[in-house]
């Protein structure tokens, strides 16, 4: 009996050691953002359109000409009823597109455009104002983070992960 309890407590103490893998990730990050300013402009074009029954046509509607920094002109059609007495319809529609630019093209000046196009479909953005706006992360991975002012964004992060396999 003695030696079965002394075997047993040989194979109990020759047993192998636990291991274990551990893992220990650390990440931070900060991401400043300052929007920029955008603008969007899309002429709008002329147009003309007649339509009629039971009318003649005397002097055709017609488009003016184009020069730069005027809209399209446009003169009027002459029409007269064919048939007095009968029914008739007449319908003339002029659009008026926008003027014809005299500059194509705009110039940024330290990221602003100082004047921007007015046409008839106009998309503006204006740009952010970074201001204060910073962002700073120590190798302990403490973060701190200053407003900005309008149009901008801060993002801090830390991520801590540890793995026991």
């Amino acid at each position: 009996m003695r030696r079965f309890l002394f075997v047993s407590c040989l194979t109990f103490f020759a047993v192998s050691p636990a291991s274990a893998d551990i893992t220990s990730k650390i990440q931070s990050s900060i991401s400043l953002t300052v929007d920029g300013a955008a603008s969007q402009a899309n002429r709008i074009g002329s147009s003309l359109s007649v339509s009629g029954s039971n009318v003649t046509l005397g002097t055709a509607p017609k488009f003016g000409s184009y020069s730069a920094g005027t809209a399209l002109g446009y003169t009027p059609g002459v029409f007269t009823i064919t048939n007095a007495g009968d029914s008739f319809s007449y319908s003339e529609s002029f659009l008026g597109g926008d003027n014809t630019p005299t500059v194509l093209s705009t110039t940024v000046t330290a990221g602003v455009v100082p004047a921007l196009p007015t046409f008839g479909s106009t998309l503006t953005q204006a740009g952010g104002v970074a201001a204060t706006l910073a962002g700073s992360l120590d190798s302990g991975g403490a973060m701190s983070i200053t407003a900005g002012g309008t149009g901008t964004a801060a993002v801090a992060q830390l991520v801590m992960e540890l793995t026991v396999k």
